[in-house]
This record gives structure tokens, sequence and C-alpha cells, in this order.
């Protein structure tokens, strides 16, 4: 078996919404004569991979920690779209049928149109990942949120797809349990069986 870390880090700068980049500092340090090390971080809920929860745009959403954690977890596909929006002409033509978990690698330089988001959701997906900051293009960022939530669509942003072959695998990310929050940090695995 091939295990990919598809995690981005959490304190990579992110270009969604001008979230805060995240940043560290140690409480205490071996190397200043210290019993152990410690260390503290600060970080937006969207920085690196991360899984966001429709409370993030729905007023009656659910909070990432009352999340199925299932949907993250499975089998997917991981399939190459061109840059640029994705719209519903492109996910009609170009996206996979009859599989659950989508992962959409674009060099971080694609996201969903809300057509293109509704097309998707119409074709049953119930989990959507992309190495993108946003999934939603921005200027319509709130209705592709609002779309795939109202679909019952997971979603997984921030990926690093970048040694990633397109294919099947399968998926393990789970968020940090983030009590009342509308996305947390995860860290994500695609596991290819040889």
């Amino acid at each position: 078996m091939e295990i990919f870390d598809i995690s981005s880090d959490v304190f990579c700068e992110s270009s969604c919404d001008d979230f805060p980049r995240g940043k560290s500092t140690f409480l205490k340090q071996l190397e200043k004569g210290d019993e152990c090390n410690v260390s503290a971080f600060f970080s937006s809920s969207h920085g690196g991979t991360h899984i966001v929860a429709p409370s993030y745009c729905l007023d009656d959403g659910l909070t990432v920690d009352k999340l199925d954690l299932s949907v993250f977890v499975g089998s997917c596909k991981v399939i190459k779209v061109p840059e640029g929006p994705i719209t519903g002409e492109y996910v009609e033509n170009n996206f996979p049928r009859g599989c659950q978990r989508l992962i959409i690698k674009s060099d971080s330089s694609a996201c969903f149109l809300d057509h293109g988001a509704l097309c998707a959701v119409n074709l049953g997906y119930k989990m959507i990942g992309i190495d993108s900051a946003c999934i939603g293009a921005e200027r319509n960022r709130s209705a592709v949120y609002r779309t795939f939530f109202y679909g019952n669509v997971g979603i997984l942003e921030g990926l690093d797809l970048e040694n990633v072959p397109e294919g099947n695998y399968s998926l393990v990310a789970l968020p940090i349990k983030s009590v009342g929050l509308e996305s947390a940090p995860a860290r994500a695995i695609l596991i290819k069986e040889k």
C-alpha cells in the first residue's frame, strides 16, 4: 500500500477571505534549559487543509463537531481539472459518475461557480475535496457553499495534491474536534492499494 499525505501545513498562507496566517511559538524549550519542549499556535480554523461545516454560512447549519465523519472516510476518485472556474457544463461533461467522494486537483487554481456546484450536487457526491483554499469562486462564493451544504455535500479544502496522480484511492480526512466552530484543520491521507 502507498500512503499520500495530502495535508497542507496549517501555517501556510490562505488566499481565501484574507484569513490570518497561522503562527507558532515555544513556551518551553530544551535548548533553553527547560525539561521539555512545549509550543502554542494560533491559526484561522480555515488554515491549511480544513473541513468546512454548514454553520460557515447557514444560521442553522451544523458545526464541525456535529458532522458525520464517515463522509470524509472511504473510497474516492482524484481527477485533474484545468485552472479557472468550474462551470455546470464542465461538471456535466467531465465529472465521473458513480463515486461518492471526489478530490479535485487543479494546481490550486480552480473553484466552483454556483451552477457548477449544483450540477455536482445532482451527481450525488457526498464529499468534494479541492486543492484550492476555497471551493467557491470569489464572485459567488457564498452561493457555492450554500449549494453544497443544502445538497449535503461535505467540503474539504486546501489539499496538497502536487504528487498525487489521478485515480482511485481510499480517503481518510478527519477534522480536529472543535466544538461550535464552522471549520477545523484536518489531516488528510489517500491510500492506494498496490
